[in-house]
């Protein structure tokens, strides 16, 4: 799949491709890494350190090391570990309906349930992560965008929010290499994030650290240890911190944990005990064969960063080539995650992911990474460069480009 080197929309077009771009989906090869979860199940058995038969009911918190796993990997205890399913997604979307159908720890006591106060309200960075906005959309919460920058939330426009308005009782959070942006929270973010004063005595930080070990360049960036920050500042409760394997080892059968402050530990145990004897633990087995520990995840790790971070450049270097002279095109070249923002002058994103998707390259659809699906400036596009080839990838790039170019000359003859 050579790409002509004078590639034009319809030479693009004349290609045929068929290729599915929209999601940030790990490629064969990285999911091949993690083929001895498969390959020694007979070997992890079915039996638990202390002789637990994983295969039966029980443990509703999960298994105790791949609670202990999670500890490791987070850096809190043991006891404010959740060790669930294979989706973090699911724990987000359960603790939000938790919190709406129950209310949440306050002090010694516990809120009422949210959805008894009235309408309420998140804070989401945007651009941000399009399944947060679902959950709210699904759930009839309220969603109220604030910008993001590159360390982080726009914490101006947070504070006044949250300290004004007793409605806004959350905010999703993406600290490390934010999905799309690949934004990494500075210190002071985190900071003014842990102290900041609330209307609502019941806020709560949705931390989603999908990205804590998917770095892409040779240094390992982290954010601060926001637990400790929120303890600091007196709001111990405030956070609840998300995580996942699904983009380590399986995406589609992996592990997930919340680890959160002892109060709201609790809480989410009496919410899930008539939802679920235990989850799946023989799965927890296995991964805490597999994965060990954190210098076993790194090592891990590397090997996908090995595969990911060529298609990054790829991007990017077809990027630079193609569009470095058009005014207004910007883009980023994330240290970690999974996703490149494109930001095209606005008015054409939309119709720029048309003219792609006509040539047969699927890209998640304009405005996505906003609250409700709109972008008012229609000027951001997310890319997914990470299952793709890299020569499907390098002819993606182009085709993105030269699709975002033809809506420019479109315009300019309609105008003409």
């Amino acid at each position: 799949m050579n790409t002509p080197v004078d590639l034009n929309y319809e030479r693009f077009r004349q290609l045929r491709m068929r290729l599915d771009m929209s999601r940030g989906k790990p490629a064969p090869e990285q999911l091949d890494l993690s083929q001895g979860l498969f390959d020694d199940a007979l070997e992890a058995g079915y039996r638990a350190r202390d002789g637990f038969d994983c295969r039966n009911y029980g443990l509703a918190s999960g298994l105790p090391e791949a609670r202990e796993l999670g500890a490791e990997l987070l850096g809190v205890p043991a006891a404010q570990v959740i060790a669930g399913g294979n989706s973090s997604l699911e724990l987000m979307h359960d603790a939000l309906a938790f919190a709406l159908l129950h209310g949440v720890p306050v002090g010694e006591g516990r809120s009422a349930p949210w959805r008894a106060q009235g309408e309420i309200a998140f804070l989401c960075p945007s651009p941000g992560y399009d399944r947060h906005f679902a959950i709210c959309e699904a759930l009839g919460v309220r969603m109220i965008a604030v910008p993001m920058r590159e360390d982080g939330p726009d914490m101006d426009a947070v504070e006044a929010l949250v300290r004004e308005d007793a409605s806004v009782k959350g905010m999703w959070c993406m600290p490390l290499y934010s999905n799309p942006t690949g934004a990494i929270y500075s210190d002071e973010v985190v900071r003014r994030l842990a102290a900041m004063p609330a209307a609502a005595p019941d806020f709560r930080l949705f931390w989603d650290d999908a990205y804590r070990f998917h770095h892409l360049t040779d240094e390992r960036h982290a954010t601060p240890d926001v637990f400790a920050a929120c303890a600091a500042a007196g709001h111990a409760e405030r956070v609840l911190v998300f995580a996942s394997l699904s983009k380590v080892t399986f995406a589609g059968g992996a592990l997930a944990w919340l680890a959160a402050a002892p109060g709201n530990v609790a809480w989410w145990q009496r919410c899930t005990a008539v939802r679920s004897i235990g989850p799946d633990k023989l799965n927890q087995l296995r991964h805490v064969r597999f994965v060990r520990d954190r210098a076993t995840l790194e090592r891990l790790m590397a090997r996908h960063r090995a595969l990911l971070a060529p298609k990054f450049a790829a991007v990017d270097a077809v990027f630079r080539a193609r569009l470095s002279h058009v005014p207004q095109v910007s883009w980023n070249v994330p240290r970690g995650g999974y996703f490149i923002s494109l930001y095209v002058p606005p008015g054409y994103a939309r119709r720029t992911v048309e003219l792609a998707g006509e040539a047969g390259l699927v890209l998640t659809p304009a405005g996505a990474a906003f609250p409700y699906g709109v972008d008012q400036q229609d000027s951001h596009l997310r890319i997914a460069p990470s299952f793709p080839t890299l020569e499907e990838v390098r002819l993606a790039a182009e085709g993105i480009a030269v699709s975002l170019l033809h809506a420019l000359e479109e315009r300019g003859a309609r105008a003409a």
